[in-house]
């Protein structure tokens, strides 16, 4: 049973770390200094999504779950807790590389947006 809740804790952990990849931006709008934690860890989120790799937190939690005595499961921690919800079909290798750019697309806009309001700060109004 400690297992299981285990496993349990990692998709939390996992979960509210994939809406930091995705939505972490928006912090650092309020607190700049989040901008060090959140870069690496939406490059790591977007190169997860755009090469198909295997974030390491899916086969803890997966053997976490064996240790547990509860069946695995197929596919990984976006094809089963977030993407069932968004699509029930399955996810694609196309969903990947678009899940990969989405995240880029939307932090990149916040990141120019900080840019774009810091220089306007520092340009000296005639």
């Amino acid at each position: 049973m400690p297992y299981c809740l285990l496993a349990d804790f990692v998709v939390v952990v996992h979960f509210l770390f994939v809406a930091f990849v995705v939505a972490g931006g928006l912090l650092v709008l309020r607190w700049p200094r989040v901008l060090w934690m959140h870069l690496p860890c939406a490059m790591w989120g977007a190169l997860i999504e755009l090469f198909g790799w295997v974030c390491p937190l899916t086969p803890l939690e997966k053997h976490l779950r064996g240790l547990g005595g509860e069946a695995g499961y197929a596919g990984g921690f976006i094809e089963r807790y977030i993407f069932s919800i968004l699509y029930p079909r399955g996810l694609t290798r196309t969903h990947q590389i678009v899940l990969g750019i989405l995240v880029l697309a939307v932090n990149a806009a916040i990141y120019g947006y900080l840019l774009w309001r810091r220089r306007s700060r520092a340009t000296p109004i005639p």
